[in-house]
């Protein structure tokens, strides 16, 4: 049971950012459910009805901006727990890890069907960039994009799937996360004195349920606080604007969670290498359990450059994340050539120094 679960007495706030998730998991599927029910997804319907749940809809308005923020959340907090993961050498519980990641690459696709729904303009010519990329695909890349759109370009089909895989994916990861806490509990956490210590041990309850409370009243206060006061913080201004298939907007770009991704896949010229380097860029996640030589009885952040590598990787990301926000020119494509190079390279050297 969880109450009785022994836990290292070592975990600290830093161990708290899974059970946020969870919470933020909840808040997402029980929001989005009720925004399903007034959704419409036809082209010509979709984003008058978005006015619609934000003007007429008693609480729509609530539910919308609790919906959007609440994803940019979802991934904030993924991206430090993982960080938390890389930081301490957690990926040598294979199976923990493995089934982590896959909830974080599921995840995206979640986020980014959600994103196309709303069906402004950056929403309408984000689908179109993504899905062709599928026609780099050697042979079959051209079928593939008229598969997925269900025609010969982004239209209602392709909103109509999209809406359904939207509704669908979640209660699939809901079973991923339920076998993450099963791995979980299983290997017992990763903790801050080391992988292959064995610290003291307390029960969950009332330790660390006490400390989850604290951070559940924090985010809680700190998503409210974001969807009340500054609602559309994270939000492109040309997602204001009706998609028009006949107007391109002049800089296209995903969330802000995409775009470290988005500015490797940009920064080289050839598309199939783009294409294969963006899936590296999250894929490279799943091979992390193999450089064991960078972990130590004291965790990556204690052994010697450790803490070094962590922290350029980090700094790395958030450059890649801002190039990604920046139109295609120069100096931006160069230096994200170089960012890019250098987030494999980081990769590298845990895999290979030891």
């Amino acid at each position: 049971m969880l109450v009785d679960l022994s836990s290292p007495s070592s975990l600290s706030y830093m161990w708290s950012f899974g059970s946020l998730l969870g919470l933020f998991f909840v808040v997402q599927l029980t929001s989005g459910i009720f925004l399903s029910m007034h959704y419409v997804s036809y082209i010509n319907e979709s984003f008058n009805c978005l006015v619609h749940i934000m003007r007429d809809v008693n609480g729509g308005w609530f539910f919308r901006v609790i919906h959007s923020n609440g994803a940019s959340g979802m991934f904030m907090l993924m991206y430090i727990h993982m960080g938390r993961g890389l930081y301490y050498g957690s990926y040598l519980k294979i199976e923990t890890w493995m089934s982590g990641v896959s909830i974080f690459l599921l995840t995206m696709g979640i986020a980014f069907l959600g994103y196309v729904l709303p069906w402004g303009q950056m929403s309408f010519w984000a689908a179109t960039v993504i899905t062709n990329l599928l026609s780099a695909v050697p042979y079959l890349g051209f079928l593939l994009v008229e598969w997925i759109w269900g025609g010969f370009s982004v239209s209602s089909p392709t909103l109509i799937r999209f809406f359904s895989f939207h509704f669908l994916f979640p209660f699939i990861l809901l079973f991923l996360v339920v076998l993450h806490l099963v791995f979980l509990h299983d290997n017992s956490s990763s903790n801050f004195l080391g992988l292959f210590s064995k610290p003291d041990r307390v029960a969950f309850y009332p330790y660390y349920v006490f400390s989850d409370v604290v951070g559940f009243i924090f985010c809680l206060g700190v998503l409210l606080l974001v969807s009340l006061w500054v609602p559309f913080v994270f939000m492109d201004v040309e997602n204001f604007i009706p998609a028009n298939p006949m107007v391109t907007p002049v800089h296209i770009q995903p969330e802000w969670y995409f775009l470290f991704a988005y500015a490797i896949l940009r920064s080289i010229p050839s598309k199939i290498g783009g294409v294969v380097a963006l899936l590296m860029s999250v894929f490279v996640l799943y091979f992390l359990p193999l450089f064991s030589n960078f972990v130590s009885e004291k965790g990556v952040g204690i052994e010697m450059g450790g803490g070094l590598v962590f922290f350029i990787f980090v700094v790395d990301w958030l450059l890649l994340t801002w190039c990604g926000s920046c139109v295609v020119e120069h100096p931006y494509v160069v230096l994200s050539q170089v960012l890019s190079f250098l987030y494999f390279f980081m990769y590298f050297i845990m895999l290979f120094i030891k």
